[in-house]
């Protein structure tokens, strides 16, 4: 998905995420309004976008009447919009490749996996080889992956389309090292890579299969 700014024009799709960056929360009809369009205008868009995990909804309760919706963008939606930290991560890791010896940057990114780990010790490594994946698909979904599973004769294919770290991993592939690293940490057994984002592929695949 391209990312929204201000800048040029805008479709109502395009509006109605500006509207949401720049508002913490908003009505239907605040949105309406903004975009220059009918409320029902607005809901299909809205249903359109929380399809897509782009925006959040949440009901609010009042003391007389009907609750009302508020609408804000998701942690996804939010990457839709130019940020400063991407440059700011190259350059941080750039600065530590050059000041530090190869080993110890590999020692770094292998600290990041484990503290990612660590913070969901005890929630999937009993857990039965299917649950186990269940929970990984969950886990990338939650860290912004578009993620598609296949099952074939007893082979799982994991198909990545999106990279919530690809402005990074395309200076760092560390980064997308660290992808791979916590499938196999997580389920437990080998996996298997096929195709790569950053190699010019389509998607990111990878196929595994229970450990015997």
């Amino acid at each position: 998905m391209k990312p929204v700014t201000n800048t040029g024009k805008q479709s109502t799709r395009e509006t109605i995420l500006y509207a949401l960056k720049t508002s913490t929360h908003s009505k239907v009809e605040e949105l309406a309004e903004i975009a220059n369009v009918s409320p029902v205008t607005v809901r299909h868009h809205l249903n359109a976008l929380q399809a897509d995990g782009l925006i959040e909804v949440n009901s609010v309760r009042r003391k007389v009447g009907r609750p009302y919706y508020i609408y804000s963008l998701s942690e996804i939606g939010q990457e839709l919009f130019p940020r400063k930290y991407v440059r700011l991560t190259n350059r941080l890791l750039d600065e530590l490749k050059a000041t530090l010896p190869p080993d110890t940057v590999s020692q770094l990114f292998n600290g990041v996996m484990e503290s990612m780990l660590e913070d969901r010790k005890g929630e999937y490594e009993d857990l039965p080889f299917e649950k186990r994946i269940d929970y990984l698909v969950n886990m990338l979904s939650e860290e912004g992956f578009m993620v598609r599973l296949e099952k074939d004769n007893g082979r799982y294919t994991l198909t990545e389309y999106g990279c919530p770290y690809h402005s990074v991993s395309q200076e760092h592939t560390e980064v997308c090292d660290m992808d791979q690293s916590l499938m196999i940490a997580v389920l437990q057994t080998p996996v298997e890579q096929h195709s790569c984002l950053l190699q010019g592929d389509d998607c990111c695949q990878f196929t595994f299969s229970q450990a015997a």
